[in-house]
């Protein structure tokens, strides 16, 4: 699974809705989600971000980035306020880096030399040789230079500037707390236009680096469609989590985005006895604080209000919502160990982890009776799998975040299993079965509904996991295009949430600790969702060129090479000469 993290939690910021939709911007895409990662930054720029949150107090004008808005609040980085006696003002200290992400967690290396499956960061797994790619992993890095400007009662704020290195500046907290409301601007046709010329010039040799392998890929200018660059872009590839795109979309344009995914306990059949309805919400956290998923519902939230209806000795687990097998077609079970998948099921703990703070993490083989054990547990009872009785009283519930925040965290830390629950949320609305099977056949059903052509297109999870899901790189360009398009129409408007879940180029997600190197101009500019198994790596997304033009791309590539020193760094490049192109 395309992910991996610090040893904490990070903060999220409170969503709010947009009010409205208005043209997008070069500068919405310029710097990353509000709630990850650092914005490419305008030397002379001045920030504005107070104004746009009510207030000016907090305001910045000292050489920070200009930020336009989006839909995801800021993350900031608060350090809590040590009042000095009435003054003496005090210089705060330096805020601590956040935890970023490393690249996917769904990949399993391939080494030169055959070892024995380890899963661990220090040394990457090896597998026969097939005709299908194999999962590969990379090991865990922390890398995340936030650039923050927001400000909240009660707390000293800091603007960290990434790539210049200035010294961080104390500002003052306004009266109050704010809500803050982006809104999403999609891209205009502002700019000189690139031609099909410029660009295939821009691209010719990092194309050719014989580290792609076999590329195939395309590049089109969403404010006017035109295909700017192609390559066997209609040709059905491997795209590791790259497929993730495509779910992600059918659930923006099909599910309500402010729906949630309830867990209820009732009344068991006996005294004493109570059952869990598992309502598909993998994200409920057993350790308060230390949840890789923001907005996640409480364990004990739910135990104490079962609490309160009087003793249990008996708790039951109910996963009648799911159907099918657990595990995905082409899955191996190695991959539990290893941290990419756990069992499919709709009641779980923290994805399933065995360590609620980390990402990569190795998980359980039987998610559902460890979260029912530690429910149990907290009320000196014990847990078996069970059925709800007919019309039971319903004693407790939890809710998850929003549909749009599930979607944003799997793709941001490309979250195999929650791409899998979502799939399945899709599969109920659309009349399909809740199982592998019928998510995938809602992923199809809503894409071709609104107007996607999935000819080649063969996939047999949501994830991408499985190494036989074959796509043409078309089909990733066309989905970006259709959300990044300057007209507001009802498919774009749904769509638009896809480009801010993108990771960020040296910023944010499973793209925060690359493009270093000669790809170093693409950081911040470069928003995608990245894609690995083993001889298979792929980048989709969003840039923007310096002529303040937004594209999108996607590029797959089958490739013996080292993904992590070769293959990946190669592909890098390849996004970040857009972001140079001025390719008129």
């Amino acid at each position: 699974m395309d992910q991996r993290c610090g040893d904490q939690a990070w903060p999220y910021a409170q969503r709010k809705e947009p009010q409205h939709h208005e043209p997008l911007t070069r500068q919405d895409l310029q710097r990353p989600s509000q709630r990850h990662a650092p914005a490419a930054l305008h030397q002379n720029g001045s920030h504005q971000n107070g104004q746009q949150n009510g207030h000016q107090n907090g305001a910045h004008q000292n050489g920070a980035a200009q930020r336009p808005d989006l839909t995801h609040p800021e993350t900031v980085r608060i350090a809590p306020v040590q009042r000095p006696p009435q003054h003496q003002p005090k210089r705060a200290e330096e805020p601590k880096e956040l935890p970023g992400h490393d690249e996917e967690l769904e990949d399993r290396l391939t080494e030169a030399k055959p070892k024995t499956k380890t899963h661990t960061d220090t040394e990457p797994d090896t597998e026969p040789e097939t005709d299908q790619p194999k999962k590969t992993r990379k090991p865990l890095a922390i890398a995340l230079a936030v650039l923050v400007v927001a400000a909240l009662t009660g707390a000293t704020i800091f603007a960290v500037n990434e790539f210049s290195g200035q010294a961080a500046v104390e500002t003052k907290p306004p009266a109050a707390p704010v809500d803050v409301q982006p809104l999403v601007k999609p891209a205009s046709a502002q700019g000189t236009a690139p031609t099909p010329q410029g660009v295939q010039r821009a691209l010719a040799g990092p194309a050719g680096s014989g580290a792609l392998g076999t590329l195939t890929g395309s590049v089109v200018d969403p404010a006017t469609g035109t295909v700017l660059w192609q390559q066997g872009d209609t040709n059905p590839a491997t795209p590791a989590s790259s497929l993730k795109v495509l779910t992600a979309a059918a659930a923006l344009l099909e599910l309500d985005k402010t729906a949630q995914l309830s867990t209820k306990v009732v009344r068991g059949a006996e005294p004493g006895t109570v059952v869990i309805i598992g309502g598909g919400d993998p994200t409920i956290s057993a350790t308060p604080g230390s949840s890789v998923y923001p907005g996640a519902a409480q364990l004990d939230d739910l135990v104490n209000q079962v609490r309160q209806q009087g003793p249990v000795t008996k708790v039951l687990y109910d996963l009648g919502r799911y159907a099918g097998e657990q595990m995905g077609p082409q899955w191996e079970t190695v991959d539990i160990a290893g941290g990419s998948v756990a069992p499919i099921v709709p009641f779980m703990v923290d994805g399933g982890r065995l360590d609620p703070r980390k990402v990569e993490v190795a998980r359980t083989p039987n998610p559902a009776q460890q979260a029912a054990d530690a429910f149990a547990a907290r009320l000196g009872a014990t847990a078996a799998p069970g059925v709800a009785p007919p019309g039971a009283q319903t004693i407790a519930e939890v809710k998850s975040a929003s549909i749009e925040q599930l979607v944003d965290n799997m793709m941001q830390i490309s979250d195999n299993v929650l791409t899998e629950a979502v799939a399945r949320e899709l599969a109920i609305k659309t009349g399909n079965e809740p199982s592998f099977a019928g998510g995938v056949k809602a992923v199809r059903e809503t894409l071709t509904k609104h107007g996607f052509d999935l000819s080649g297109a063969s996939f047999v999870d949501g994830s991408g996991l499985s190494a036989t899901n074959k796509i043409p790189a078309k089909l990733l360009t066309d989905v970006l295009m259709a959300a990044a398009k300057p007209a507001l129409d009802d498919r774009t408007a749904k769509l638009r949430p896809l480009l801010t879940s993108l990771p960020v180029a040296g910023g944010s997600g499973t793209l925060a600790g690359r493009y270093g190197g000669v790809a170093a101009q693409g950081k911040g500019w470069v928003r995608a969702k990245t894609g690995t198994l083993t001889g298979v790596n792929a980048l989709a997304g969003v840039v923007v060129d310096e002529d303040g033009r937004v594209l999108v791309f996607a590029f797959m590539s089958a490739s013996p090479g080292n993904p992590e020193t070769e293959v990946r760094p190669a592909l890098d490049v390849l996004a970040t000469a857009l972001r140079g192109c001025g390719c008129s």
